[in-house]
């Protein structure tokens, strides 16, 4: 039997020190996440940054705070409305 996966919006991409990019993509509910990291380098020439990616269900890390997960749920529903989930964004 194969493991659920939930389709997650990307909400959150953050330049970091290193040029390290944080990506990160939440259900549309905004109660659950994943956080990837990838290397400014790999963004130029790996594969593109989706609007949309389908995680399994044990890789989605719980969101415990009320605000974030609001914040979350609203940046989801936006980028699912503006894009479609293989856009490259």
């Amino acid at each position: 039997m194969s493991e659920s996966t939930q389709q997650c919006w990307l909400v959150e991409r953050e330049f970091g020190a290193r040029n390290i990019v944080t990506i990160i993509y939440a259900t549309p509910d905004g109660s659950q996440y994943q956080q990837r990291e990838r290397s400014s380098t790999s963004l130029r020439t790996g594969s593109p940054v989706t609007a949309a990616v389908e995680v399994p269900a044990s890789e989605l890390e719980d969101v415990t705070d009320h605000e974030t997960r609001e914040r979350y749920a609203t940046e989801a529903q936006r980028t699912a409305e503006q894009y479609d989930p293989d856009d490259s964004i």
